[in-house]
């Protein structure tokens, strides 16, 4: 057997090593790589399920076209190839470069998605998405607050006395951080999980606290409050790197008893909240990314944030906010979001773009041209998006749409022509993550199965036949191109690189131990002029409740959580997956089934004014009265569809979607 070391480039916090064995041209074996020390355990059920991922009978492996009757049959790549260039040229010199959609997701991660661009700037442009529906608006607020989107290595969590797990639920969606958290516990830190739902992280926690979602600012602002009023500040810290505590010292009008209105936490509770951070010498605050999807969804972690800044935890070990590590996107020229700003020039002559939390709405908002071709590679937008019955629509009246995937997902199903995508194991590349600051170099271990192409195999073979093969990559040339790609970035030895993961040199091991925030300000900025003048939010921490979109009345608040089993749409249709995993079902609290009558395996119909699900219900402890649960990611043949319910909307900052802004209704399906 041959052995690599190689990583994991799904959109998830870990992207870790692992080795991997090889024999006849097959993987064999997949097991930990321990000098990574973010992931010594090595992958998740997802990265073991690559086993049976890489060599799936239903992975396409062969370019497919619909037919008149909608299915799909097999075509060569000639036929494939000449026909997607044809549709390209036409639709370029009778409607313009922008007549033609260019929508990328974040499902394989790495260097190599670089020749897309390339490929599309060739071209002349494209209509494009801005925006993303993982994590911008926390980004966003963590920028605005300390400059940069760092934080300690995850590794520093064992020098931890407090943990607060805000809004994260790790043991499911970054299983090697409770590997961490495991060490600090066993050296005597304590563990807080803030969430509505009791999940598996809830679990090892000493202490669960369960405020209603959406009102997690309104928390984090009381126990500011009490942190000053009780005399627990670091004035000291605040002194010397804090601008704008005194205004927001001013502004804390919110008391326990207040908050406890808001959030469904006795006061009690929040005081002793407050006296436990006050009182530790180290506090980790780890913050989620599905708790800032409302459209107060960046004013939450800004407010989440104010809480180790006037405490002091920044700079130090075993403290500090932890939401994400772009410590190791070292290649990247811009880091999200900065493409946003409006005073921002990246290839504004490039793109026509549209919001990727309301695609639906603003794809028929254009203006001329209207989109004649779609490529969509990386992505699933018709599970995925907001309000996906007007994706679908939206899609549905493209004239010609190519999809690049590995398997035949909701949205590959709308395509007219499906190429094959790449698999993990296929193509070398480089990968970062956005949890630890390694950067990992991923080899080509095995040749692709039956007729799969790289994609930029796939760009380059296109751009031949349309007079464009000059400025894109041959496969030929491939390899040189990525050596070139990574040669002009300083902190490492390539040679190192290409043997093992590798910690860039200028990567801190405890983030702003330099106290180095590049705001305006040169400090941590608890005011901030800039959120105020780009995002017209208040310039200081604050609670507004998130937007209901008129459907107040609706009892039930929707919350849509990644799940173990799968990374939003993929690994779910996987038979090593779906042997382990329960289908999935609406979770709802006993008190809820109870008024309703509603018992666990019942159907139940969801709906609001966007439409209705209907599916099996799992009635739970484990959900909070008033909060209806569904896992996202379920494609449509195994009961999903929820983002039919969700309204398109964007985040107060960032342009992310507002997810779990949703109100829905349910009720038991009648027989």
């Amino acid at each position: 057997m041959k052995e690599f070391i190689t990583a994991c480039p799904r959109n998830c916090y870990s992207t870790c090593s692992f080795r991997v064995f090889t024999e006849d041209g097959k993987v064999k074996r997949i097991l930990p790589y321990r000098d990574n020390l973010a992931t010594p355990e090595g992958p998740c059920i997802k990265g073991l399920s690559y086993l049976e991922r890489e060599f799936s009978p239903s992975r396409i492996l062969y370019p497919h076209k619909r037919t008149e009757k909608g299915a799909f049959i097999r075509i060569s790549w000639e036929e494939a190839f000449s026909t997607i260039s044809q549709k390209l040229l036409e639709a370029r010199e009778k409607h313009g470069p922008h007549s033609v959609l260019f929508y990328k997701g974040s499902g394989h991660s790495g260097l190599s998605n670089d020749i897309a661009s390339l490929f599309w700037k060739t071209f002349g442009g494209a209509t494009t998405t801005y925006g993303n529906l993982c994590w911008p608006a926390g980004l966003e607020a963590v920028r605005l607050t300390l400059g940069d989107v760092r934080h300690n290595v995850p590794w520093d969590l064992a020098n931890a006395q407090l943990i607060i797990m805000w809004g994260k639920n790790p043991a499911e969606t970054n299983v090697q951080e409770m590997i961490h958290v495991d060490i600090a516990k066993k050296n005597g830190a304590k563990l807080v999980v803030i969430d509505p739902r009791r999940t598996p992280t809830a679990d090892k926690a000493d202490i669960l606290v369960r405020p209603y979602p959406g009102t997690d600012a309104a928390l984090a602002l009381a126990v500011a409050k009490l942190i000053i009023d009780k005399g627990l500040a670091d004035h000291e810290f605040i002194d010397k790197y804090v601008s704008g505590f005194e205004k927001f010292a001013a502004s804390l009008e919110i008391s326990p008893e207040q908050a406890a209105k808001i959030t469904g936490i006795p006061a009690e509770n929040i005081e002793q909240l407050a006296l436990m951070i006050g009182q530790s010498r180290a506090v980790t605050i780890v913050a989620g990314f599905g708790l800032q999807r409302y459209t107060n969804g960046g004013q939450t972690i800004r407010s989440i944030l104010s809480i180790p800044v006037i405490t002091g935890m920044i700079g130090r070990k075993g403290c500090g906010f932890n939401y994400a590590n772009l410590q190791g996107y070292i290649f990247d020229a811009v880091k999200e979001p900065l493409c946003y700003y409006p005073d921002h020039e990246l290839d504004k002559p490039f793109r026509r773009e549209i919001s990727m939390a309301k695609f639906g709405t603003d794809f028929f908002s254009l203006r001329e041209p209207g989109i004649e071709v779609a490529w969509i590679e990386r992505g699933n937008p018709v599970t995925q998006l907001p309000g996906s019955k007007e994706v679908k629509r939206a899609l549905h009246s493209v004239p010609f749409k190519v999809v690049v995937d590995q398997f035949i997902t909701d949205t590959a199903a709308m395509a007219d022509i499906i190429l094959p995508a790449k698999g993990l194991f296929e193509q070398a590349d480089v990968v970062s993550s956005y949890w630890h600051p390694y950067v990992q170099y991923k080899p080509a271990v095995i040749d692709p199965p039956g007729e799969v192409k790289p994609e930029s195999e796939i760009y380059f073979e296109l751009a031949r036949r349309m007079n464009m093969e000059a400025a894109i990559i041959s496969p030929a040339a491939y390899d040189e191109w990525l050596l070139n790609r990574i040669s002009g970035t300083g902190g490492f030895s390539r040679e190192e690189l290409f043997r093992a993961p590798v910690i860039p040199d200028q990567a801190e091991q405890t983030a702003f131990r330099e106290r180095d925030f590049t705001t305006p300000s040169g400090m941590i900025e608890l005011f901030s002029e800039t959120a105020e003048k780009l995002w017209g939010v208040n310039p200081l921490p604050s609670y507004t409740p998130p937007d209901d979109f008129g459907e107040t009345d609706l009892p039930f608040r929707l919350m849509t959580p990644n799940i173990a089993s799968r990374i939003h749409s993929q690994f779910g249709n996987l038979e090593v997956i779906r042997g382990v995993v329960e289908p999935p079902a609406w979770e709802m609290s006993p008190s809820d089934a109870r008024r309703l009558g509603i018992r666990s395996g019942d159907r139940i119909r969801v709906y609001n004014s966007s439409g209705e699900v209907t599916g099996k219900v799992r009635v739970t402890a484990r959900t909070k009265k008033g909060s209806l649960v569904f896992p996202n990611g379920i494609w449509l043949d195994e009961g999903g569809g929820v983002n039919d319910l969700i309204t398109p909307a964007e985040t107060d900052m960032g342009y992310g979607a507002a997810f779990h802004n949703t109100r829905v209704g349910a009720e038991k399906e009648s027989a």
